[in-house]
Order: C-alpha cells, then structure tokens, then sequence
C-alpha cells in the first residue's frame, strides 16, 4: 500500500493547467491562514509574560500537531512545501506560548 505522493508513470492522470493554477493559489491561501492561525497566540504570549498565565493545553497540543504536519511533510518523496511553510510557524509559537506559562 503507497503512502507517498509517487505516482508510477503508467498510472499518471493528465491534470489540466487550470486545475494546477487552482491548487497552487488554494495553497498559498491555506498557508496564509495557517500562519495567521498560529500567529494569533501572540496575545496568549502576551498575557502569559503579564503575569496572567492562559492554559497550556491547546498551545501543546497545537505544537504537537504542528510538529508532525511539518515531519509528515518532510519525509514524504518530495517534500510538501506548503504543508511544512503552513505548520512552521506552529512549532515556534506554540513553543513559546507552552514555554511561557512556566515562566511566569
């Protein structure tokens, strides 16, 4: 059974160039809300530098998330881009929101 996104040639579907410009630009759309998904922990930082801690179960298990988007991205045969850009930014901020619940 294939995990990957290889495709042997004598099973490859001609794809028209519309519906390449389609996904291309759904991509870069879904990598834009997903950094700003992510970039909105900024308040929670914030708060939690404050002196206010917020929960740190949501920023972890975003991270965690985050983190295996990133490496199933990684590891495929060739490397999704967008996947990877999209969840990088949720490895870091939820890093840091979870790291600074307990600094404070």
């Amino acid at each position: 059974m294939n995990y990957d996104n290889y495709v042997p040639k004598e099973s490859r579907k001609e794809v028209s160039q519309e519906r390449i410009r389609f996904l291309k630009l759904l991509s870069k759309v879904a990598v834009v809300f997903c950094c700003l998904m992510y970039i909105s922990y900024i308040p929670q930082i914030t708060a939690n530098l404050s002196g206010n801690p917020v929960s740190v179960l949501q920023p972890l298990c975003a991270t965690v998330n985050a983190t295996l988007w990133v490496t199933y991205g990684w590891l495929k045969t060739y490397k999704d881009w967008p996947v990877i850009l999209a969840n990088i930014p949720g490895v870091i901020f939820g890093v840091v929101t979870v790291v600074t619940v307990y600094v404070y």
